[in-house]
Order: C-alpha cells, then structure tokens, then sequence
C-alpha cells in the first residue's frame, strides 16, 4: 500500500484563493524569536475573523492574508507554542500547517511476485481479441460488471461534454491519445508547485521539469490522477479502453504533488474553484493526514495537535460544503488500510510528519478519516473480480456509501494475478522513468500494457485501489449528469442530492457474506472483518454496486 512522505523546504509560499483578500494592512509586526517560523492555515469561528486575527498578532504571529468563502487567515508564526497559543481563543476553529496533508490511495497492481511473461511483448493487439468497444476491454473485467459496455451504457449514454468531471489528485496527463479528445484544457488548473528537495535536502518531487517548478496543468509526474481520469471517461477512439463515461470532460484539478503526496491549501482550492467554475463532480481519491485519523480532542494528543486535527477536519468540511452548495458532486475513495472506519481501535501510522514522529495511539469513532468520512462525501469501497470486496479495502457500516471494482490481485487465486487490478492509461514519461518499459518502448513486465493505431502508441498500467474503485462511481454520475442535468454555469446543473439520489436507486444491491466475518488469506495470512448491516445497506458494500447500464436506463 503505497505511503508517501516528504517536508517543505522553508516556509510554504503563500496563494491568495479566487476571491481572496491579501490583508497588507494585517501583516504589521514580527513573529516573536523562539521558533521556527511556518505558515499556517487558522480556521475561525463564525464571525470571529477580527478575534482570530487578533489571537495571531498575540501569539507572536502575522497574518499574511485571508479567504473569506472558508473563513480561513494565512498566518505565519513561531512554530508548535505559536499553535497552543491559538488553541486558547475561542475564535479560533482549527489551525493546519500549510505543509503535506494527504496520499493517494492506491496500492500496487502488481503483487509481491507477479509473473514477467509480457517482457519484451508486441503491440497487445497482437495477443488480445478485438472487442467490439475498444481493443482492450477484453481486459476491462470491470466495466463489464457495471455494465459500462456496448450493449450496456455506451448504447444509450455515453456521456456529454457538458458535463465536467474535476479530477483532485496528482495531475492528469492531457496529452495522452486515450485522454486528450475529452481533455477540457481550458478549465484544467495546477494548484501546486513542484519542490525538488524536502527541508532535509533529500530529494522530495525531483528536479523540476518547466520553469518556475510550476507543471502545466495537463502534466502528471505520478501517474495516478491520470489512471482515474482514464477509469472515468477514455474516449471510445479505437485505441486501448473506454472509459465507464466516455464523452463527458474531463478537467485536471491538481492538489499533490509529483511525489504523490498533497498539501493542504492546494485541497481547499481545488474544492473552491471547483465550485466557482462550474464542475458537476468531483473524484477524491486521496486521504488526509499526517493524522490517519483526524481526532478533534484526542487525550493522546497535544493541545497544538488537537488544533492541528480540528484544522483538517474543519478546513476541509469548509471546502467540501463550498463546492457541494455550488453544485458539485463529491466522491471519495474509502481508503486501504484494512480498517472498520466504524470501530478504529489503534492509529500505528500519525503522525507521518515530520519524519520519525510516529507513534502508537488509541482512536475511536470519533476520529475520522478526512474525506472519505466528512460530510457530503460519497465513500465507495473497492471490489476484486469476484464482486467480493477487496482485502484491502477499507469497510464500515456508517461509512461505506457504495462499492466498485478496485481490482484485488489475490481474488480466487493462491498467486497474484496482475489482470485481476484494474488496467487503465498511463504518462508515457512516468513509466519510462519508472524503468517499466525499455528503450524501444515495449514494456518490461505485464503490469504494463501497450497499444498502437496508425503509428500513435499509448501506454496502459494495471493498479488497484480504493482509488481505482471511486472513478467508476464518478464516472456514473457523470452518466446521471448527462442525462438529467439542466443548463448551467459549466454546461449543465444538477442538485449533489438529486445525483446521489439516483447513485444509490440504481446500485445492484449485494448482501454481507455468510457467515459475516469473512477472513481473507493473503500469503499465509489471515485477515477476519466482518460485515454488518443488510442486503440495502452494509459496511461492505454500503448500499451497492454502481451500475452505469441502470443508471442509463434510470427515470427519474
């Protein structure tokens, strides 16, 4: 399960939101000596901005600037005792560092000992039966359990361009040949700037591929963010998959950084330009830390990280409720940690910054897993081929909103089996840097897959993840959108209530195994989770499998 780590170097450099308000006149006054200077983001209360701002200058901070639309200052101050300070004002809701706050939830599709057969293998054309769709979805195992085929929803809908996926993640590449003809350019935004090295000198994002370390925004150094733009709308081109959506826009809005990682103020501008430009849905495969679990007053904690946690949490609800009352739908993917949400007992992992900071803590249900459990979220768990949910899935009654296929290399076999993750587009340069395809450009293993048509070659990876299960939901709501939405902002409109309404009406319903605990065996391993709830509803499945053939076929 892929963890990414990292620190800024020095302080992060400060980005007025859209409609946000430089506060010049507030930046009087010197952050007090006996701490390292940071930034931070400082959430105030209701009506509290001038008490908030206040609390700062006495802490011995600045206030750099404000962002009105989430009630949030941009402060500078003299490290964790500037932080306990604030946490004494009750004008102040929440504090964050304006640092890394997030990963992406994928895990390797490749398993610990997947076979290389395909080393040095021609065009897959060549070794796959044509479909009548594309020439790869003989190996889309799973748009064929949502019913995303030619017989299904690609008939009747298959999307529109009027309708805009927003893709938070690490970038989508734009250029790709199975992306760029639904790539919406325009409206596409890089949130983030690169850094080569963390605070430490070790190397963070790499050296910088474009002046100023600022990616355009059809660029992804990761590959993740463009495996889920992929999931959600590939055009039907003749070339390599089709995508669950495959005629709706997709637009870029990059929150993490190449490293994988995402920092908190990128997530919160994403979130508000998604609102104000008009984005129908938004796909969030990514989780919140330093802190797997968010615990707004946990005694295991420090007053300054008590703040931290409330900050996240309270930042980010901001955010999510900004873009929800604009219009936008928001998905999640539920996470891989293997966890009931419902019943955490112990977090091993926060928190994961700074660097050996780590430490063992008890949790409960009152810490929460930011998105995926914050307010107004579709969470979808992932399943494998079989339509069991994925062992590495993330459950939980309360939480789990639907499930989709996430590919789980281990369902019905001893082995690994790469074509049971999810195969899906991949940046030409990230795998050439990865060392996965050789210098003819013919990949080096099978977790990697290419396709050509009249000399143009695109490239193709299987991953698998709760990241890899959430696009398929969006990728049905963009089909909701198509067809129900009304003219609007973007292009269409359309109530988040409405569009998760029909989600729900149109999943194929699935009921807990039996008996419920069902114990995974990963090489030699057990691992028991049991599954509460009923056939309607379950912390596995939540209330279905997404099924893009009844959501085109749905009345209203």
């Amino acid at each position: 399960m892929n963890r990414w780590s990292g620190r800024l170097t020095g302080a992060a450099t400060v980005v007025a939101l859209t409609g946000s308000l430089t506060v010049g006149s507030l930046t009087g006054g010197t952050a007090a000596a006996g701490g390292q200077l940071r930034d931070y983001l400082v959430f105030y209360a209701d009506g509290a901005r001038d008490r908030a701002i206040a609390a700062i200058r006495a802490g011995g901070g600045a206030a750099l600037s404000t962002e009105p639309k989430l009630g949030y200052v941009v402060a500078r101050g003299p490290g964790a005792r500037f932080v306990e300070d604030l946490a004494g004002s009750d004008a102040v809701a929440g504090v964050s560092s304006d640092r890394r706050i997030g990963s992406a939830t994928a895990v390797s599709g490749t398993g610990p000992a997947v076979s290389a057969a395909g080393t040095g293998a021609s065009d897959i054309r060549e070794v796959v039966l044509a479909d009548d769709v594309e020439p790869l979805a003989g190996r889309q195992w799973d748009m064929k359990m949502i019913g995303a085929t030619a017989d299904g929803s690609y008939a009747t809908a298959p999307g529109s361009k009027k309708v805009l996926v927003g893709v938070i993640d690490t970038g989508v590449d734009g250029r790709h040949p199975d992306i760029a003809p639904n790539f919406n350019r325009a409206l596409s935004r890089n949130f983030v700037t690169d850094r080569p090295k963390d605070s430490k000198g070790q190397t963070f994002d790499g050296p910088c591929e474009f002046k100023g370390c600022k990616d355009p925004a059809d660029w992804d150094d990761d590959g993740h963010g463009t495996h889920v733009a992929s999931t959600i709308g590939s055009p039907i081109n003749d070339l390599g998959v089709a995508g669950v959506a495959p005629e709706v826009s997709l637009v870029n809005l990059r929150a993490g950084q190449d490293a994988g990682i995402f920092f908190l103020k990128p997530s919160l501008d994403a979130l508000t330009y998604a609102g104000d430009a008009g984005i129908n849905v938004v796909n969030m495969s990514y989780y919140v830390d330093p802190w797997l679990f968010n615990c707004a007053a946990n005694p295991a904690d420090s007053k300054a990280e008590q703040l931290e946690q409330r900050g996240v949490i309270t930042g980010m609800q901001r955010a999510l409720d900004y873009a929800r009352g604009h219009g936008v739908t928001l998905i999640s993917a539920l996470g891989n940690e293997l966890t009931d949400l419902g019943r955490p007992k112990t977090d091993t992992t926060s928190p994961d910054y700074p660097a050996d900071s780590t430490r063992v803590r008890k949790v409960d249900n009152s810490c929460l897993n930011v998105p995926a459990e914050s307010k107004g979220v579709i969470a979808v768990s992932a399943l494998g081929t079989s339509g069991r949910k994925a062992y590495y899935s993330d459950y939980g009654l309360e939480q789990t909103d639907l499930s989709a296929p996430g590919g789980d290399e281990y369902d019905g076999t001893k082995d690994p089996d790469v074509a049971r993750t999810i195969l899906a587009a991949a940046p030409e340069h990230v795998l050439r840097a990865q060392g996965l395809i050789n210098r003819d450009g013919l990949p080096k293993n099978s977790s990697v897959v290419r396709d050509c048509r009249d000399g143009t070659c695109a490239y193709y990876q299987y991953l698998a993840g709760t990241s890899m299960a959430a696009p398929h939901a969006t990728g049905v709501a963009a089909i909701l959108l198509s067809r129900f939405g009304k003219p609007g902002k973007g292009g269409v409109s359309m109530a988040p209530a409405d569009v998760q309404r029909l989600l729900y009406a149109t999943a194929t319903k699935k009921s807990c195994p039996s008996p419920r605990r069902y114990v995974y065996r990963i090489e030699g391993q057990k691992f028991p989770q049991v599954c509460e709830g009923s056939k309607s509803r379950n912390g596995f499945y939540g209330r279905g499998i997404v099924n893009a053939a009844r959501a085109a076929a749905v009345t209203r």
